[in-house]
C-alpha cells in the first residue's frame, strides 16, 4: 500500500495497482452496463406497453397480469436472483437488469398509447387507411419519445448503482473486471489497516456520474416534459 501522493493521487492497493486508474476503469464497466441494461430495459418496456394500450383486450389483460406480478417482487431480490441463476459476468449482468427494470417504462407506455390512440390524429390516419402498424411507429410512438428518453437516464442510473450492488455481493462482473463494487469490497478488509484511499475513490467516482446523470435527467425534464415548459 502507498498513500496518495503526487504521483499516485489516491495511493496504490495490495498488488501496488494506481487506484485511480482502477476506479477510472470501473467508470466504462458502469457505462457499459448502464448503457447496455437501461437500453434493454427501454426496448423491453416500451414494446410491451405499447402492445398493451394500443391492442387492449386479453392482450393487455396477460401484459398487466404479468408486470403486476413482477413488480410484487421486492427489485433487488429479483436481480440478485436472476444474476445468480445467469452466472456472473459483464454480459450476463446486462441482461439480468434490463429484464428486471422495465415495468415502470411498461406502465407508462401503455397509458400514454390508451390515451393517444383515440386522438383525432390517430382518427385521421386511420380514416387514410393506416396500418397498426404505422399507427404504433409513425404517428404515436413519436409522441411519447420523452418519456422514453426520461425513463432510460433515470435507469442508467438504476443500473449504475444495481452494478455496484451486485459485485460487491459476488453476483456481478467476473474477478478482474474493473469494477466500483470490486473496490469497495476490496476496501472492507483494508479499512482495518487504515487504507481508506481505494473505497474513497470508488465512492467518488460513483457520487459523480451518478449526480451528472441526475442533473442531465432534471434538464432533459425541464426541455422535454409540456408542464415545465408552459409554468416558465
Amino acid at each position: 500500500f502507498q498513500p496518495p501522493s503526487g504521483s499516485h493521487w489516491f495511493g496504490t492497493d495490495l498488488f501496488g495497482r494506481d487506484v485511480l486508474a482502477r476506479a477510472s476503469h470501473g467508470t466504462v464497466t458502469s457505462i457499459l452496463v448502464g448503457l447496455i441494461g437501461a437500453g434493454l430495459s427501454v426496448l423491453i418496456g416500451s414494446t410491451l406497453g405499447a402492445l398493451a394500450g394500443f391492442s387492449g383486450g386479453w392482450i393487455d389483460d396477460v401484459i398487466v397480469w404479468f408486470y403486476s406480478t413482477l413488480d410484487t417482487i421486492p427489485y433487488i431480490l429479483l436481480l440478485s436472483a436472476l444474476a445468480f441463476l445467469l452466472g456472473s459476468g459483464l454480459e450476463t449482468l446486462c441482461i439480468a437488469i434490463g429484464l428486471t427494470s422495465w415495468v415502470g417504462l411498461c406502465r407508462l407506455m401503455r397509458a400514454e398509447f390508451m390515451r393517444h390512440r383515440d386522438r383525432e390524429y390517430v382518427q385521421s390516419a386511420v380514416a387514410l387507411g393506416a396500418s397498426k402498424t404505422r399507427q404504433i411507429f409513425i404517428h404515436i410512438l413519436p409522441n411519447t419519445l420523452q418519456i422514453i428518453l426520461i425513463n432510460f437516464s433515470l435507469t442508467f442510473v438504476g443500473a449504475v448503482k444495481s452494478e455496484v450492488i451486485l459485485t460487491y455481493l459476488g453476483l456481478g462482473v467476473e474477478v478482474g473486471t474493473p469494477s466500483w463494487g470490486m473496490m469497495i469490497n476490496d476496501a472492507k478488509q483494508e479499512l482495518v489497516r487504515g487504507v481508506w484511499w481505494n473505497l474513497t475513490a470508488a465512492t467518488l467516482f460513483m457520487f459523480v456520474l451518478v449526480l451528472a446523470f441526475n442533473l442531465f435527467n432534471d434538464s432533459l425534464r425541464t426541455a422535454l416534459d409540456p408542464k415545465f415548459k408552459s409554468n416558465r
